[in-house]
């Protein structure tokens, strides 16, 4: 199975690429621009609304977080789309190797970076710990790559150089002997606890499955907002 999930990746990459290659280099560049900050809004503000929804009942709670989390980065990236349609609507005339290059390359960036911002959107939803060759120890492209946590770091990144908020997306600190790492990301492990409470409940009595759930909110949740 874990061929087939790789084969997954990499179409929603070929599909994202095409469409987006064929707005032209101007359009796939304004594109890839939206898609990147429609990610990193979504990952700040997704655990918020995902609390919002929770209140709405019992059957929606454990949908909330992959719901809040890909509905934001829709809603974002539309939004930013249609913006900056009305604000350059002519297209920019290019040398035609310029053309067909910005074009690829824009379309291939996009793809890629919606499929890891969707990889990571995987984490959130209800399914078991591991799924169809899915697993959040490992490099889910053909154990080549880890574009899940290549998006995460990059959000972690970005949210560390915001001036004035002292928030860092999935940032928990704490000092650890023979060691200078200060943060300690644990959103893959989180949310893995918490899928695999959902495929396995535990039993009143037994305990926490793992030490990194966090001690309030919601299981699988408090990486965020990291305010941006």
């Amino acid at each position: 199975m874990e061929p087939l999930f790789g084969c997954i990746l990499v179409l929603i990459v070929a599909l994202v690429t095409w469409c987006v290659a064929s707005e032209g280099a101007w359009g796939a560049g304004l594109t890839f621009l939206c898609v990147l900050f429609a990610g990193l809004l979504a990952m700040n503000f997704f655990e918020p609304v995902a609390n919002l929804l929770d209140g709405i009942g019992a059957a929606v709670k454990p949908y909330s977080d992959v719901v809040a989390l890909v509905g934001l980065f829709s809603l974002f990236t539309f939004l930013g789309r249609m913006a900056t349609d009305n604000i350059a609507p002519t297209e920019i005339e290019y040398d035609a190797r310029v053309y067909q290059a910005g074009r690829w390359l824009f379309g291939l960036g996009t793809g890629y970076l919606t499929m890891a911002i969707l990889l990571t959107a995987l984490h959130t939803a209800p399914l078991p710990r591991e799924f169809m060759g899915f697993k959040p120890e490992r490099k889910n492209l053909f154990d080549a790559a880890a574009p899940d946590r290549q998006w995460l770091g990059f959000t972690q990144f970005v949210s560390e150089r915001i001036p004035g908020t002292g928030k860092v997306f999935d940032g928990q600190m704490f000092a650890a002997p023979e060691t200078e790492q200060k943060i300690w990301p644990s959103f893959p492990i989180r949310y893995a606890t918490r899928r695999q409470d959902y495929a396995f409940p535990r039993k009143p009595g037994m305990g926490p499955a793992a030490p990194s759930a966090p001690a309030s909110g919601a299981p699988g949740r408090g990486a965020g907002p990291a305010t941006f």
